[in-house]
């Protein structure tokens, strides 16, 4: 076994879990941004609050393996693969729309969300979608 093959896995281990966790924080917006309860909007800020601080981490680590990753390729990998520089475009998309769901997040514990439920569902689609491009530029290796 090599280290790289422990950067892949791990690298792969905690995208899966940073993932469960951007897949289900929009769909917690979605309901928040429906409900007309006090005390349900004091439970949503909190299961919010919980789930992004929760996956936040596995965001950083998914990062730090594959910055490893990359690094035990070296650079004359990394310049002669094009797929990884499309991926990278991709993936500092998601690392946006993360940090976007922590000024969300504010918007929500301070009562200043203007968004419709409807937003949110569009909003929680599109992690989806850079997913699919990503895991297909990854396997693929189209270009």
């Amino acid at each position: 076994m090599t280290i790289m093959l422990v950067y892949k896995a791990l690298h792969v281990f905690f995208m899966v879990a940073w993932f469960a966790g951007i897949f289900y924080l929009p769909r917690l917006f979605v309901y928040h941004a429906a409900t007309k309860s006090p005390d349900c909007d004091a439970e949503f800020k909190v299961m919010e609050r919980r789930l992004l601080y929760f996956v936040t981490p596995f965001a950083l680590l998914t990062l730090l393996f594959g910055i490893l990753l990359i690094y035990s390729y070296g650079a004359a990998w990394f310049n002669a693969s094009s797929w990884l520089h499309y991926k990278l475009v991709l993936v500092m998309l998601l690392y946006v729309y993360h940090g976007y769901c922590f000024k969300l997040l504010a918007d929500f514990k301070h009562n200043r969300n203007r968004r419709s439920p409807r937003f949110y569902r569009i909003f929680n689609e599109m992690p989806v979608l850079i997913l699919l491009a990503i895991i297909l530029l990854a396997y693929l290796k189209p270009v």
